[in-house]
């Protein structure tokens, strides 16, 4: 029997209050991120702060119409929303405007909509629709292809913006695949073609092949004695080849100069901390600046004469760095992580396919944001322009994330029905 239509009773008010915690205290650390004494009024609408409220606000509406629909219409609709978020990315290729040197946005009047941030929840529903079907067995080649199939496509259309950020947030879906049955080999192979990818950045491609080359004839001599082992060497040696040699041209040739250059003094091939490197060494002097305790709120010096740009969007954690210190900082981390645990619960106890597999596409997308985006600010990872989920400035970001949750939450109230 079917629950009512908002079936409030049923829903995990506790995800919902983490979720509303990291909204407010975002806003409040955008009002420190960008205040101005001459607008000082904390709901000044002509501000970014105004303006977040506003999306905190229609983001209330988007939940009450989320738990007003009946949870099987994310399954049955799955695949037409994936279809419609494919074609608006397709669509802002040509008919978008360029911002911060990315054509990655619509506008329309005043208003503007990013379109990959809508893509990660309707990719998620599709994976998950796709996964969730009996027959699905990830054992298939046809199933893998199928799955990465549909993992992939936004990335490819998303890095051509150019924006490989966004992009590389497919790749976390991965993870949903590897709890639905996929072999752990794959994750070993991602895992060391990231490796190869980055040696590759730092030894000489010859002297690579050179060691490659050895650690093979090694392995090869180690397994000599099993038949035909020596071919799956051979074979994954020349693989291993193609990619290094791969990786100077898709590097100097796909990504764009300040995507190197971030790569590069991430690496220490490369220091420019007045130029490229400025945001993450400003955020990093205002993180540190913070102490244990923090300067106090709106008393960041950093933060205070805009040292830190993006401070509001990509660089909000440095925000809570300098005037809450470590203790607000790890009060923030701690929120992330409570989230986290909550959802991979939330994962664990759905009884249908469908609902687990979009419950950790939820998992693996919020976290890749929230480590990735830390990471940035504190010099652990190149700058690649991604929001800290629910707490960095921006409409669709909250807008994408907030349908991306609650979608789970009203799944989640149903767990005990067939979807």
């Amino acid at each position: 029997m079917r629950q009512g239509n908002l079936g409030l009773q049923k829903i995990d008010w506790i995800t919902v209050l983490l979720y509303f915690s990291l909204a407010i205290l975002g806003w409040l650390n955008i009002y420190a991120a960008v205040y101005d004494e001459a607008h000082s009024n904390i709901l000044d609408f002509t501000q970014r702060y105004g303006k977040q409220l506003l999306w905190i606000g229609t983001s209330v509406i988007i939940i009450i119409f989320l738990f007003i629909l009946d949870g099987s219409i994310f399954q049955t609709l799955a695949y037409p929303i994936y279809g419609l978020s494919m074609l608006s990315l397709l669509a802002v290729l040509f008919f978008g405007k360029e911002i911060a040197g990315a054509r990655s946005w619509f506008v329309i009047g005043g208003f503007s909509l990013q379109p990959s941030e809508f893509a990660k929840f309707a990719t998620a529903l599709a994976l998950a629709a796709f996964l969730g079907k009996p027959e699905r067995n990830l054992s298939s080649w046809r199933t893998k292809i199928v799955a990465f199939g549909i993992i992939l496509l936004p990335a490819i259309l998303i890095v051509p913006q150019p924006d490989p950020g966004s992009g590389l947030v497919y790749f976390s879906l991965i993870l949903v695949l590897y709890r639905e049955g996929l072999s752990s080999s794959y994750i070993i192979a991602g895992i060391s073609i990231a490796v190869l990818f980055l040696l590759s950045l730092l030894i000489p491609i010859l002297y690579l092949q050179l060691i490659l080359a050895a650690v093979a004839l090694i392995i090869i001599f180690l397994g000599r004695k099993v038949r035909g082992f020596w071919l799956r060497v051979s074979a994954i040696l020349a693989v291993a080849l193609v990619l290094v040699n791969s990786v100077d041209y898709a590097f100097n040739n796909i990504l764009e100069d300040r995507h190197r250059n971030r790569i590069n003094i991430l690496l220490g091939k490369a220091h420019d901390p007045k130029g490229i490197g400025y945001n993450t060494t400003q955020s990093m002097i205002a993180i540190g600046s913070g102490g244990w305790s923090g300067k106090g709120y709106l008393q960041g010096t950093q933060t205070k004469f805009d040292f830190v740009p993006e401070q509001s969007t990509d660089f909000i954690f440095c925000t809570v760095g300098e005037e809450w210190g470590f203790l607000g900082s790890a009060l923030l981390i701690v929120l992330f992580s409570l989230l986290f645990f909550r959802l991979v619960h939330l994962a664990e106890r759905q009884k249908s396919s469908f609902a687990r597999a979009y419950a950790y596409a939820v998992v693996s997308i919020l976290f890749f944001h929230f480590s990735i985006n830390i990471a940035m600010t504190i010099g652990l990872a190149p700058v690649i322009g991604i929001p800290l989920p629910f707490f960095s400035y921006g409409g669709s970001s909250l807008w994408g994330f907030t349908f991306l949750l609650f979608i789970l939450i009203k799944l989640d109230s149903y767990r005990w029905q067939t979807l």
